[in-house]
């Protein structure tokens, strides 16, 4: 059995990293906190429909996380919750805005620590400070989306950083010891089977603790939605998908969580692929292949 499961997973997952740092079962809880995002300015990152989570964008905080909580508790009444600032850029305001909205999480009953969502060129010297101090009296993690490691990529999205800017963020945040998360996406245009596993063989020179891998889908009302009614391109099946996830797995150290492992749209916003609306069957399809290749998370990683 991989060391890093509770599931009979061969990656390290999620679960198992809660159940051993807070001996419980712990839930996140998302939350729309109202922020925007920089990225914006310049029409965004070509598959954003600007943000996930605004569906709760007029409901006040506290109120966001009881309607979220309700149904957990009653399945799992002795459960911990993460405060999750997921939707847009949540560290894009004033550290006085921040204070605000995070410490009104961390005072609802049972929240254990936040996990803020945020981007490599919204963190300034005085909100890293901010966080280090949060990161001393509660579990924090703060989550960047990156994407790709290839420039070219960075640009055709309109990404609106480089790699340069991301890998600083990684390492301003990584000295002052906060737990540092990571997405990618597999199958943006352009990109190779080979160019999606050399982004995760970046992230382990990089030192991360957690990494969400999604699929590309194509949201209505984007850019990118728009660039495919005009001239459709080839997007990932699920077998292509999953021959991809298993390889980017057996070349990620194992002692990153895996917080994610595939793409999650709202089948009322989905233009393309369809088959991601049926998650769990791609979840079940990984862990069957993985065991058909009888493979584990950083099988392939050279000893040092």
């Amino acid at each position: 059995m991989f060391l890093y499961t509770l599931d009979n997973k061969r990656y390290h997952t999620l679960n198992y990293f809660f159940r051993e740092k807070f001996h419980s079962k712990v839930f996140k809880v998302a939350l729309n906190a109202g922020f925007s995002c920089p990225n914006y300015q310049t029409g965004g990152c070509i598959y954003c429909n600007h943000g996930s989570g605004n569906h709760y964008e007029n409901i006040d905080l506290v109120s966001q996380f009881y309607l979220v909580k309700e149904p957990l508790e009653k399945k799992w009444p002795n459960a911990k919750y993460i405060a999750y600032f997921q939707a847009n850029t949540n560290t894009y305001a004033p550290v006085e805005v921040l204070k605000e909205k995070y410490e009104k999480a961390l005072h609802i009953p049972n929240v254990i620590g936040l996990d803020i969502a945020t981007r490599s060129d919204a963190l300034s010297d005085e909100v890293l400070d901010y966080l280090e101090e949060l990161n001393k009296r509660t579990f924090l993690m703060v989550e960047l989306g990156l994407q790709s490691m290839h420039e070219k990529t960075l640009k055709f999205i309109n990404r609106g950083h480089d790699l340069k800017n991301f890998e600083e963020a990684v390492k301003r945040l990584k000295k002052r010891n906060i737990f540092v998360v990571v997405h990618i996406i597999n199958g943006l245009p352009g990109e190779t089977k080979e160019m999606m596993i050399d982004t995760v063989k970046y992230l382990n020179s990089l030192g991360i603790d957690g990494i969400k891998i999604h699929m590309l889908y194509i949201s209505h009302d984007t850019p990118l939605a728009h660039m495919y009614e005009k001239n459709p391109f080839s997007l990932l099946t699920k077998d292509e998908y999953i021959d991809i996830v298993c390889e980017e797995l057996e070349y990620l150290d194992p002692k990153i969580v895996v917080m994610r492992i595939t793409g999650d749209p709202l089948k009322e916003e989905l233009v393309a692929p369809s088959w991601l609306l049926k998650k769990f069957c791609v979840l079940n399809d990984i862990d069957k292949e993985m065991k058909k290749r009888d493979i584990y998370q950083g099988d392939k990683i050279n000893p040092s």
